[in-house]
């Protein structure tokens, strides 16, 4: 027992390599977790906050004390001090998110004849659930947060099956009708009015590399402009372009940009 203990403490030389180590405190997974309740709670306090009460206080907190352990962890443990002001703009930023997302509700309840109200979006639809999720990460994305945006992009993946990188540009009034297999690749960039059904992706073809055989982190996934519609199970990778006012049939895979005004289906495309 003692050697199997020891064998699991020691640091193999893989570990180092990949980071799996650290003499800092880590995020942690639990805390996200209510940090996304507490959110939930002030951005819907009718809904998930207790009597109506907006909490921006636990926000501020939690998310704090959590970018401290994100900064920490990718610094080596070098001082944290931006953590409260990372967290303050943050908190700052909620009614933007909010907005952003009373967007995607109303496309929603505008989209799908089964979507009774927008409360019934709210409580029950997988795609608002993933879209806080995400519009939340993304706000800390673009605040230079490490680590948390892309946990707690994973946190909605995880419960939805919706799998959104926290990077990837999503106007406003977006719909997603069913959800399950969704993929939203990190350099996608998607307008306003857009609408995807379960099972699209909109992922990249293929990848370059660097001369040490690292893969480059450069635009490679799609650009979905303004009121298109995806149906399910389409995939639509690399870098091209889906123009605007088209609509993209199911099961298809597309690789070559489509010109505004398109109807693309399996039996052919139709401008």
């Amino acid at each position: 027992m003692q050697s199997t203990i020891e064998t699991l403490t020691q640091i193999t030389p893989l570990e180092a390599e990949l980071q799996l180590r650290s003499k800092c405190q880590l995020p942690s997974v639990d805390a996200l977790k209510q940090l996304m309740r507490h959110i939930s709670g002030a951005i819907f306090p009718h809904f998930f906050g207790t009597d109506m009460h907006v909490d921006v206080s636990s926000v501020y907190a939690i998310l704090r004390d959590q970018i401290a352990c994100g900064i920490a962890a990718t610094q080596q443990c070098q001082p944290t001090s931006e953590a409260h002001n990372l967290a303050l703009q943050f908190v700052h930023h909620l009614p933007d998110i909010k907005q952003l997302l009373l967007t995607d509700i109303a496309a929603v309840t505008h989209n799908d004849p089964a979507a009774t109200s927008g409360a019934e979006a709210v409580f029950c639809y997988p795609g608002i659930r993933a879209m806080l999720h995400y519009r939340t990460a993304h706000e800390l994305v673009a605040l230079g947060v490490p680590m948390l945006p892309r946990i707690i992009s994973e946190l909605a993946h995880a419960d939805t099956g919706i799998d959104i990188h926290p990077a990837a540009q999503i106007g406003p009034y977006f719909a997603i009708d069913h959800g399950t297999g969704i993929v939203i690749g990190e350099t996608a960039i998607v307008g306003h009015h857009v609408m995807l059904y379960q099972g699209v992706t909109l992922g990249a073809r293929n990848f370059q590399y660097d001369n040490q055989g690292h893969p480059m982190n450069i635009p490679r996934h799609p650009i979905v402009e303004d009121n298109v519609t995806i149906y399910s199970n389409t995939s639509v990778l690399g870098r091209i372009t889906i123009g605007h006012d088209s609509i993209i049939g199911g099961n298809i895979w597309l690789t070559h940009d489509i010109p505004p005004h398109s109807r693309i289906t399996q039996a052919g495309q139709k401008e």
